[in-house]
């Protein structure tokens, strides 16, 4: 019963990435004229790097969650 909870969780978190990863890349749309501008902006390594590790989560997730049980 733990394995499907410790599946859903790491979907939750693979999710939760993919949203850190897209409001980083597209923050600077919205921010252009402010302060946080230029900070938002240099951390778009963070957001692809956010975006690719939750397409990896929700992946495993996905994959396991299919996978036949023995």
């Amino acid at each position: 019963m733990a394995k499907p909870q410790r599946q859903l969780r790491t979907l939750e978190r693979g999710i939760l990435c993919l949203v850190i990863g897209a409001a980083v890349l597209l923050a600077p749309r919205f921010l252009q004229g402010t302060r946080w501008f230029d900070m938002v902006a240099g951390a778009y390594i963070v957001g692809w790097f956010a975006l690719v590790l939750g397409i990896a989560l929700v992946g495993v997730g996905l994959f396991q969650r299919n996978k036949p049980r023995s």
